[in-house]
């Protein structure tokens, strides 16, 4: 039996694609290990699954002032050599890195144990951590075409981004249920990320009563956004979050409004819904999901409004553009060849690791 150890942490999107590919590896025939940061999110993400799990010191590495910049390396120096201990004690076949700060130690480490490692960006350009643990890598997959002109030439590979297997096993009819919808309406699905979109929230709600009359709305609005006057508002619905439901409301959706995460537009991509993306303003962000939500679009995939650009309007021409062209947005996303991450990045771990 092979043995990899998985690496990412700091947000659930560092997580999530890892965990995306456990049960495949594993059926693959490889042991799986994780190393993480002492008591990060992936910490209980990856202990539920029983997988064993290793904590190692993290430090941030910040490209602005702050005090913490003068002791973050300690802690990264710290880090490298708990995960050179742990891989030596593990002795695996390969490392899969998926990013954030406790990584780059890992695959630092990895490089010095002569065990080769294989590296996941997400977004359009690298992030300061895994710009620092790409010369360290054996290859490096990404998300986006573009993405390939900021990689090593030799290392790096298109592959898309891994997407968890239960969603794309929903049921409308299940969905219609939990939703009290009806079968005559199309659906329209808003996710605004987990801390939900106060833009995109106020937009759809400002906009609901010309909406209802065409589609029926699903409204995840993130935590301590629900609006309780639109509690009994016929045809919609709506939840800070949702989980176990999921898989089924993407199955009953026709068209489905989102930020530009990486993680959640490559989930929009494998289960082909048309879809209309309001990125993260630059202003609020490091700019990486308006090239995220622009890559898409130029791809065929999405209409995209930036969030300055956000008005009924606007809106509203999306929506109806969108769902009257679906079948053009489907067919696009039908002859990507992102769609199968998870079978390209299995298949790259066993070349590597033979």
């Amino acid at each position: 039996m092979k043995r990899i150890v998985l690496t990412g942490g700091g947000t659930a999107g560092h997580v999530t694609p890892n965990i995306a590919l456990i049960p495949t590896l594993q059926k693959e025939g490889f042991e799986v290990h994780y190393i993480g940061s002492y008591d990060g999110i992936e910490k209980k993400l990856i202990e539920e699954m029983g997988i064993p799990y290793y904590g190692i010191s993290s430090g941030k590495l910040r490209r602005y002032f702050d005090l913490k910049n003068f002791s973050d390396p300690f802690k990264v120096l710290k880090g490298y050599s708990e995960a050179k201990k742990l891989l030596k004690k593990l002795q695996p076949d390969v490392v899969f890195s998926k990013g954030g700060f406790v990584t780059v130690p890992v695959v630092i480490a990895a490089k010095h144990c002569s065990i080769p490692s294989i590296i996941h960006e997400s977004d359009m350009t690298p992030g300061l951590a895994n710009k620092l643990a790409i010369p360290s890598a054996t290859k490096v997959c990404c998300n986006f075409p573009e993405t390939l002109q900021y990689l090593p030439e030799g290392k790096s590979v298109l592959t898309g981004s891994p997407i968890r297997k239960e969603l794309m096993a929903g049921s409308k009819e299940k969905a219609l249920q939990f939703l009290g919808f009806t079968n005559y309406k199309p659906v329209i699905m808003i996710i605004g990320g987990s801390l939900g979109s106060v833009a995109i929230n106020n937009a759809i709600r400002d906009n609901l009563d010309v909406l209802l009359q065409k589609f029926q709305i699903v409204h995840l609005c993130g935590e301590g956004k629900l609006d309780t006057s639109l509690e009994n508002k016929k045809g919609y619905r709506q939840f800070e979050y949702i989980k176990k439901e999921l898989a089924d409301i993407f199955a009953l959706s026709d068209v489905v409004i989102s930020r530009a995460g990486a993680n959640a537009i490559c989930e929009l991509l494998a289960l082909r819904k048309p879809n209309i993306l309001i990125p993260l303003s630059a202003a609020a962000s490091r700019g990486d999901q308006i090239l995220n939500a622009r890559s898409f679009e130029k791809q065929g995939f999405s209409v995209v409004i930036e969030e300055e650009n956000l008005t009924n309007k606007s809106l509203i021409d999306a929506i109806d553009e969108v769902y009257m062209h679906k079948d053009k947005y489907v067919g696009a996303m039908k002859n990507s060849s992102q769609t199968d991450a998870i079978k390209t990045i299995s298949e790259l771990i066993k070349m590597v690791s033979k």
